[in-house]
């Protein structure tokens, strides 16, 4: 086995992030979901998602995606994503260090898909904005251990 590859794959919404991830990630992968369905929009994009996944894949559901990442060390792993992650943690305290270093640890290829929040709208809200904040900090921390970067704009990769 090569070195381990950490990819990072950056996206608005519905730019084509989490496909491309898949394109990634191969016909063997363990998928870390961070969603769950919370109303019939969620949980008709989860569905979509299930429906991508090759047969070869298995389904992890998890908040611990550090946890996820040390159960898995030796397989392609696909986390989808980090703007739900922390979307799901109270004041979006998350533990990127851990993460960060789960990732950095991790002997097989991790494909991360985030949301770039730092192109969009602003927000109106003092929540808005902090969650911006937060994805953004969580999204350069993971870029620093990052091989690849990817931005996916309407449908379309650029490698940073």
């Amino acid at each position: 086995m090569g070195p381990a590859l950490i990819t990072l794959v950056l996206g608005g919404a519905r730019s084509g992030k989490s496909e491309l991830a898949e394109q990634l990630a191969g016909p063997r992968a363990v998928y870390v979901a961070t969603g769950v369905a919370t109303d019939e929009d969620m949980a008709d994009r989860i569905a979509a998602h299930r429906r991508r996944r090759p047969a070869g894949w298995s389904t992890v559901e998890t908040l611990d995606l550090a946890g996820a990442l040390r159960t898995t060390p030796t397989d392609v792993v696909l986390i989808d994503s980090l703007g739900t992650w922390l979307a799901r943690h109270n004041d979006f305290a998350v533990d990127a260090a851990a993460l960060v270093a789960a990732l950095a640890a991790h002997r097989a290829h991790a494909i991360v898909v985030s949301e770039e929040v730092g192109m969009g709208v602003h927000p109106e809200t003092a929540v808005g904005r902090c969650f911006r904040d937060a994805l953004g900090t969580l999204n350069r921390a993971i870029a620093e251990v990052a091989d690849e970067v990817l931005l996916v704009v309407a449908g379309r990769s650029l490698r940073l």
